[in-house]
């Protein structure tokens, strides 16, 4: 299993949440809107194609439509080795932050 940057996971977990509706321009606004981060263009692009060598994605044609003139939308779909990886990744983070009380930065504890 090829593990994830941290921007890898974060597109990844977005693909996975938005199911149906994964492309690019909803990608990011969803990015955007769930953490702050506005990720250019090119950056996502990259990762999507960095998930898909590593086959965590799949991506397939949408229809064309006359509003997009006629060219299609290119949806992203999360494979089950994806999931397997994000799975992973969150068991990784529960063991790590798992002992780690939460209070204890309020009270400046290192």
């Amino acid at each position: 299993m090829k593990e994830l940057s941290k921007a890898e996971e974060l597109v990844l977990l977005t693909i996975w949440k938005m199911r149906d509706n994964a492309y690019g321009v909803a990608l990011r606004r969803k990015i955007k809107q769930d953490t702050g981060k506005d990720i250019p263009y090119g950056t996502l692009y990259f990762l999507l194609d960095q998930l898909r060598i590593k086959e965590y994605v799949h991506k397939t044609a949408g229809e064309p439509t006359p509003k997009r003139g006629g060219r299609s939308k290119t949806f992203y779909r999360i494979t089950p080795e994806g999931k397997e990886a994000l799975k992973i990744a969150m068991e990784m983070y529960q063991k790590v932050w798992g002992d780690i009380d939460d209070l204890a930065f309020d009270r400046g504890v290192s």
